[in-house]
């Protein structure tokens, strides 16, 4: 029986979900179908948001990452890291190496404003900020002084939940984290003592979930206020919608609770103070050399339930402004692209061309796929059904009607079925993985990041945080500190 070879590109939660789901749906077919999964990677290091989204304090939901490093010790899954698409290696370069394609590079770019004074020094995209505290290797560690006492941040998400608190939060609380040192030493230094969390809507209509709202209340040191008057749900808004979504959604519900609580509390003289403000649109940054504040039009829903400005402006001084107002996925070197949706155009993961039409052995998996919708677990549900159709092109089922699991969770393959022997680690060079691709990126002088590579990473992590007394594990500072613990450096 031939043995199935897929590219994974992307090795994040989206990526590393659809290698589980290539794995397991492959052993469940009738008869057994043996998948081999290359998943690339540009950066040395695996897990995308997981490592370089997720906040260092929220150690619960960084507990994926465990998961996920079940997938990359599978026997039929390879990690292959420091592989960058559209320059080492080209669209065509794996179609040509590979049964299959799964594109799952996720979303990696703020959504501009589009407003006057954007671009000013202090003005910038959450994601390099969370890039920053997260350690990617991509982000100068030295990228953030954090001199400004007064910050802005636009959003009410999840991810402007974890930026506030993470600015507001008293450091000491981050010495038994993984962020490293050079911007543990930064938050330490930080002179931020006031931030503003800004949404353009009202409480009813924030996104943020009522557990990371929650904790805001109960960092030390921090009085968390909210603008007045604005947790009022009919002030700003002539329809009721608000007070209806407050009625009928639980979680809604539940975030209400907790801002009317803080809306009824004074300041009671903290070191540090986070002021939730709603009903409000940026519409300048200001300043001249630098940002001095920003500029913001008082919003309200009018009894047809269209949001509209009122003509009212306030000026907030501050000093930095961060915008975390939605992601965009970032266009893939020759794959189809809707600039509109920011996502690869595709039939349930099917990726489609120009006509509309499915392209043969291509398929989409994640953000990259449905746009930044769900959580980190979404993407399980949504890299089966990407598999359940590459599955029913390339080997014959399940089709429509799925085929149940023997057993949760990974499966290993049956003897005589191409898996890698037991002995095998991961990153070994084996007749059984694609031969073309291995022998290309060895004819371009490449040599990839494996699987035992990202393994002395792990280990280099961890003495450095016995040496500076701090955790379990703190992350390398540098991508030159990363290539050293390696021995691969990444270009």
């Amino acid at each position: 029986m031939d043995t199935l070879n897929v590219a994974v590109v992307g090795s994040g939660p989206a990526g590393l979900y659809t290698a589980e789901a290539l794995i397991k749906q492959g052993a469940a077919l009738n008869p057994p179908r043996a998948v081999l999964v290359d998943v690339l990677d540009r950066l040395p290091t695996p897990y995308g948001l997981v490592r370089y989204g997720v906040a260092p304090d929220h150690k619960s939901i960084k507990s994926i990452a465990e998961y996920l490093r079940g997938v990359l010790e599978h026997d039929g899954v390879r990690f292959v890291g420091g592989v960058h698409l559209g320059e080492d290696v080209t669209r065509d370069d794996l179609l040509a190496s590979y049964d299959a394609v799964v594109y799952a590079t996720g979303a990696m770019r703020d959504r501009r404003l589009g407003i006057p004074g954007e671009d000013l020094p202090g003005s910038y995209a959450a994601t390099d900020f969370v890039n920053w505290y997260c350690g990617h290797p991509d982000v100068d560690p030295g990228r953030f002084t954090l001199d400004a006492e007064s910050v802005a941040v636009i959003g009410v998400g999840n991810v402007a939940v974890d930026v506030a608190r993470i600015l507001v939060r008293d450091p000491a609380d981050l010495r038994e984290t993984d962020v490293s040192q050079p911007v543990l030493d930064a938050l330490i230094a930080s002179k931020v003592r006031e931030v503003h969390m800004i949404g353009r809507r009202g409480p009813a209509q924030a996104k943020f979930t009522t557990k990371e709202l929650r904790e805001l209340g109960e960092l030390d040191g921090v009085d968390v206020l909210v603008g007045e008057g604005e947790a009022d749900l009919a002030t700003f808004d002539a329809s009721g919608q608000s007070a209806e979504i407050v009625a009928g959604d639980r979680r809604v519900r539940g975030n209400y609770t907790v801002i009317s609580d803080w809306a009824g509390r004074s300041e009671s003289g903290r070191s540090r103070r986070l002021t939730l403000r709603f009903w409000l649109r940026p519409v300048e940054i200001v300043g001249t050399d630098r940002v001095e504040g920003l500029r913001l039009e008082r919003m309200a829903l009018d009894a047809d339930g269209r949001l509209a400005g009122t003509g009212q402006f306030e000026t907030v001084a501050v000093q930095m402004v961060l915008r975390s107002v939605g992601y965009q996925s970032v266009p893939l070197p020759g794959v189809p692209f809707d600039e509109r949706s920011s996502t690869v155009p595709n039939a349930e993961g099917r990726v489609l061309g120009a006509d509309g039409q499915p392209l043969p052995g291509e398929y989409v998996a994640g953000w990259l796929k449905r746009g930044p919708t769900g959580v980190i677990g979404t993407n399980k549900s949504d890299a089966a059904e990407t598999v359940r159709c590459l599955l029913a092109d390339l080997a014959g089922g399940p089709g429509p009607d799925d085929v149940p699991l023997p057993r949760p969770g990974l499966l290993r393959l049956p003897d005589g079925h191409g898996g890698m022997p037991d002995d095998a680690a991961p990153d070994d060079e084996s007749p059984a993985w694609s031969a073309r691709f291995s022998a290309l990126l060895a004819e371009r002088g490449i040599r990839p990041v494996g699987y035992r590579d990202w393994l002395k990473i792990e280990s280099a992590e961890k003495e450095l945080a016995a040496s500076l007394g701090r955790g379990a594990r703190v992350k390398l500072g540098s991508r030159a500190e990363i290539d050293a613990a390696c021995g691969v450096t990444v270009r």
